[in-house]
């Protein structure tokens, strides 16, 4: 049975900034679903010669870049952080 829905068929960001470029109402491409990224900073971080290369191998072995890698283990240890703070101020809220 051939199916009878429609494919939505996705348009380029150059697209839609041509179409605005022209005046076009552009709305419909955009969901308001998400969070609004500030801008981006480059920082600097100096690493010894073991630790890249225990970055590059881990950076190799999941497929996706050294900055990837590097930006995915900072995440993970500020959650665990925040998640550390939050237990210790739980902790003190039911003895004091």
């Amino acid at each position: 049975m051939k199916s009878t829905r429609k494919q939505k068929r996705r348009m380029s960001a150059e697209n839609i900034a041509r179409l605005a470029d022209q005046g076009k109402d552009v709305s419909r491409f955009f969901t308001n679903v998400g969070q609004m990224m500030g801008p981006i900073q480059r920082v600097n971080v100096d690493f010894a010669s073991p630790m890249l290369d225990e970055l590059d191998n881990a950076a190799r072995e999941l497929n996706i870049s050294r900055q990837a890698v590097i930006k995915t283990l900072i995440r993970q240890a500020l959650d665990q952080h925040y998640l550390a703070a939050a237990r210790q101020s739980t902790a003190k809220q039911r003895i004091g």
